[in-house]
């Protein structure tokens, strides 16, 4: 934090303001009216206040649309209209105005100010200002990510002046890319106003321009850099020899250290804190202010961390122990204001937030945050990942000398000289995925100039690509479970469930640390409860359209239930994907896409808490804690799925990145059923565990014949360990047990045909009265949906409809067709084996009465009324229909619904209520013999 002891006078309050559509304001010497047109209140923002033109089809959004069909298609002409508009592609503002506006009033500068250097403090303009005190113009800026100073002079006398803002949000003042989350209309908005402190500050005509404290965690002490300016009455700047004066600096109560400036204001100095000075890290946040004084009175404060960050191969270190990064993305999402905090409480409660889900740092997403969200996580000892407000990709490039470069240069420089102080602003990226033939070259020069300046981070080139050899450490997008593009051939949709992948082949390509960009991606059904939550002025209009088709597929009153399903197949994919990261060695850590919704491109719905950091009711932080925490418990199983003639085995290992190591660390284990009862526990021989991961503790081996009578079953293995701390930290997985093939009966009851196809024999049966279990492959499932096992990857509107299409299975567990085949309501792992190869059917258009015995959850977009196992009448006979072949299954899990779902035919409980024609049957498939209509 630098905080200043001179006089301040803040201008938070009533201002008139007045728009500028045809940008005659200056030519037209606005700020030399009495007043401007009508009051408003500041810091805020225009939008904030409902100012601007109301939305339509000619808004000029700031941000790319991947999807045009909002713009063509019939089903979304009722939200084209303009008493309807509802755009799905991001969080919608009540009001737009992108251009300039002007903002202006008096101030009364102070009798005891005279003489004195006054300048202007704008904290959070968008984007950029310029400013008047009466007619004298003071300049312009173009900062996105520090306050705006403007310079004031000493000629200033007390008494009334008028001060004029502009500021102007243009479409794109530099193109810095469209889709930066520093301008974007995909998250906070291309709002127009001030957000933050608005104040002039006074100081004598020498003061203490920089002060930049350089930790020396070896020694204990801290390297002092700092320069004065200076200014005379006539207002030129530094007039007067800036050498040989003292200035005073100290560190809380220690002794204080005089150290005399050079002829260009500089002064550097060396003081020790002593050897039992407490190091800054997430376990401990130590912090120290130390005091900058001059002889007028003048003193400047910096709130410092002694800490140091750096690499050794491919371990990042953090004062000399293996740090691994556990982040969230961080972009700018807010929806209850449009802009982020610029007060400390509202990050506190975000970093609290992320902390309990087992987090230990942001990534700030092609933008950086305001003083506030660093005075936080300078409290808690929280990471940050900075990026200098662009995403130089889609509408710019980097390195081919476009303004985005000089913009970005000197982005760098302010960013650097506003928060380098921090002890949490631990690494620094130039933005996100950049693009352009020469990005990297100019990239490497980039980084390498950072580094020269401030030793006191680390530097990677941006966030995704390119792995340059200049890059402290990479943000990688290739370690992760899913990729863009890859669809059902992504390892959790093609391969059989596990825990043993890892990255370590991938990884061992690079000598840098490696992080993994973007993990998880993974989407939920909306919460329709959470469009009450939006009081601010963006509405979620894309949850009322997605509310809309719900409702016309007559499934509305299903939406708790899709969110709660959907939310926990998310969890899960989550899970793995960050249990593969933690159990990779050398893996330097993993950067989350989300903990929180992401409400843009398309509404990417991939967060386990909503946009306001709340949680949704199907995961609670304790239980998200048990897989990404400082300490977690890892289990490598080559399968999840077993018979009665496997044998259980784990190797057990724990992934510590705790404060200290481990002495004697023991892992208990036990293996139980659903309903508590303990099949066999354990413990591993005591092993000193240091600080990283993974290490391993021990093997379970354990055979299932024993356990031959509980099949089918759905157990868990649980495995817990002691950090450093004492706190306990477990972990589990779900894990299923089947009769061994041979021990399955699969012969249909009397009466009951095994089809997989609707052939004219199987009809006939049907249409004596017969029973047909039609068990199809899913590729003969006609409507096209790709069926996958996890849930959408990102959303389908974004990704050009990359499958799978789906979020899940809903089922009710105590249906008598489900009562032989383990299960919850949503989809588990066993649930993969139907699902890679099975297909969905579309219900739509069938009587409203067809109810699913498997429910397939589509799609937001499209709300289709999707089947996966279904039951009707047929002619005379009585129809079971499965989107899975069955019948040629060689895997336990599609041999145990088989079974299950035949014992159910031969039960009195079969009993379809609804009743379907041949033709209606037929429509649902794309393979079928002639048939005739019914």
């Amino acid at each position: 934090m630098n905080s200043f002891s001179p006089q301040t006078l803040p201008l938070a309050g009533t201002w008139t303001y007045r728009l500028d559509r045809e940008n005659q304001g200056v030519a037209q010497r606005w700020f030399a009216l009495p007043s401007l047109d009508a009051p408003i209140t500041l810091p805020g923002s225009l939008p904030g206040h409902g100012i601007g033109d109301r939305v339509g089809l000619d808004t000029p959004w700031t941000g790319g649309i991947a999807d045009r069909s909002f713009f063509n298609l019939p089903s979304y002409a009722p939200y084209r209209e303009p008493d309807n508009f509802k755009i799905p592609f991001w969080l919608q503002p009540e009001t737009y105005y992108a251009g300039i506006a002007w903002y202006q009033r008096d101030i009364e500068v102070p009798d005891d100010w005279a003489g004195r250097r006054l300048s202007l403090e704008l904290e959070r303009p968008h984007w950029l200002t310029r400013a008047w005190l009466d007619d004298r113009d003071l300049g312009e800026q173009d900062a996105l990510s520090t306050p705006h100073r403007h310079e004031l002079g000493t000629k200033v006398t007390p008494g009334r002046h008028r001060l004029t803002l502009r500021v102007d949000n243009s479409r794109l003042a530099v193109n810095i890319g469209d889709n930066s989350h520093s301008i974007s209309d995909h998250t906070q908005g291309n709002w127009n106003g001030i957000v933050g402190r608005l104040c002039l500050h006074a100081t004598h005509t020498v003061w203490i321009d920089r002060l930049d404290v350089f930790p020396d965690v070896a020694t204990r002490a801290i390297t002092v850099r700092g320069r004065l300016s200076g200014m005379t009455p006539a207002g030129a700047f530094a007039p007067q020899p800036l050498d040989g004066i003292t200035v005073e600096l100290r560190v809380g109560q220690r002794p204080p250290l005089a150290v005399v400036s050079v002829a260009d204001g500089a002064f550097t100095a060396r003081y020790e804190l002593g050897a039992d000075a407490a190091l800054w890290d997430e376990f401990s946040p130590a912090l120290y202010t130390l005091t900058a004084t001059l002889a007028s009175g003048d003193t400047r404060d910096v709130v410092f961390g002694l800490r140091e960050v750096k690499t050794d191969g491919r371990r990042i270190l953090i004062n000399g122990r293996p740090l691994f990064v556990r982040a969230t993305l961080e972009c700018a999402i807010f929806p209850e204001t449009g802009h982020p905090p610029t007060d400390v409480e509202s990050w506190r409660r975000i970093i609290r937030i992320a902390r309990a889900h087992g987090l230990n740092t942001l990534r700030f997403h092609s933008w950086c945050p305001p003083e506030a969200a660093f005075i936080a996580g300078d409290e808690a000892g929280f990471y940050y990942q900075v990026e200098v407000a662009s995403w130089p990709n889609w509408t710019t490039t980097l390195g081919d000398d476009q303004p985005v470069d000089a913009w970005l240069e000197a982005e760098s420089g302010r960013i650097r000289r506003t928060y380098g102080n921090h002890a949490c602003f631990v690494f620094l990226a130039a933005g996100n995925e950049p693009e352009g033939p020469r990005n990297a070259a100019w990239l490497s020069e980039w980084v390498m100039r950072r580094r020269a300046e401030d030793p006191r981070r680390l530097y990677v080139a941006t966030s995704g690509w390119p792995n340059l050899p200049e890059n402290d450490f990479h943000v990688d997008w290739k370690p992760r479970v899913q990729h863009w593009g890859a669809g059902l051939n992504s390892r959790i949709n093609a391969l059989p469930p596990e825990t043993l992948t890892d990255y370590r082949d991938y990884i061992g390509r690079f000598p840098q640390p490696m992080v993994s960009h973007e993990i998880g991606q993974w989407c939920v059904y909306p919460d329709l409860d959470e469009i009450q939550s939006y009081t601010g002025y963006l509405k979620p209009r894309n949850f009322e359209i997605f509310r809309d088709r719900l409702r016309a597929s007559r499934m509305e009153h299903l939406a708790r239930d899709f969110l709660h399903a959907s939310g926990k197949l998310q969890a899960l994919c989550y899970k793995e994907d960050i249990e593969a990261a933690l159990r990779t060695p050398g893996m330097a850590g993993f950067h989350l896409l989300d903990l929180h919704d992401f409400p843009g491109q398309g509404t990417a719905l991939v967060g386990v808490l909503n946009p306001f950091w709340e949680e949704k009711g199907y995961i609670t932080a304790a239980q998200y804690r048990r897989f990404c925490a400082p300490v977690v418990p890892l289990a490598r199983l080559a399968r999840r799925v077993f018979t009665s003639e496997d044998t259980l085995a784990a190797d057990l290992e724990v992934a510590h990145w705790g404060a200290a190591p481990l002495a004697g660390c023991v892992a208990t284990w036990r293996v139980f059923t659903t309903d508590g009862q303990v099949l066999a526990s354990g413990r591993t021989s005591p092993r000193d565990v240091p600080v990283g991961g993974p290490a391993a503790l021990g093997r379970v081996e354990l055979a299932m014949a024993p356990f031959a009578h509980l099949a089918p079953a759905k157990l868990r293995l649980e495995v817990s360990v002691t950090g450093d701390s004492g706190e306990i930290f477990a972990n589990d997985w779900d894990l299923w047990l089947y009769q061994s093939a041979i021990g399955v009966p699969t012969t249909p009851p009397s009466g009951v045909r095994l089809a997989t196809t609707l052939d004219a024999d199987a009809l006939a049966h049907l249409e004596a009265g017969g029973d047909v279990l039609l068990a199809v492959p899913g590729s003969a499932v006609a409507g096209g949906v790709q069926l996958g096992f996890s849930t959408v990857f990102w959303n389908t509107a974004w990704t050009n409809g990359q499958a799978p299409h789906t979020l899940g299975v809903l089922c009710d567990p105590a249906h008598p067709a489900l009562r032989d085949f383990p299960t919850e309501g949503f989809s588990n792992w066993q649930w993969w084996y139907p699902l890679h190869r099975g297909g969905a059917f579309v219900l739509d258009g069938l009587p409203d009465g067809l109810m699913p015995i498997v429910r397939v959850i589509d799609d937001w977009f499209t709300a289709r009324r999707l089947g996966l196992i279904i039951e009707a009448r047929v002619g005379l006979g009585r129809l079971l229909l499965c989107g899975v072949d069955l019948r040629s299954a060689d895997d336990p899990v599609s041999r145990q619904l088989l079974v299950s779902l035949l014992r159910y035919m031969g039960d009195a409980a079969f009993a379809p209520r609804v009743k379907l024609t041949a033709g209606e049957i037929r429509s649902l498939l794309i393979t079928h013999a002639a048939i005739p209509a019914g």
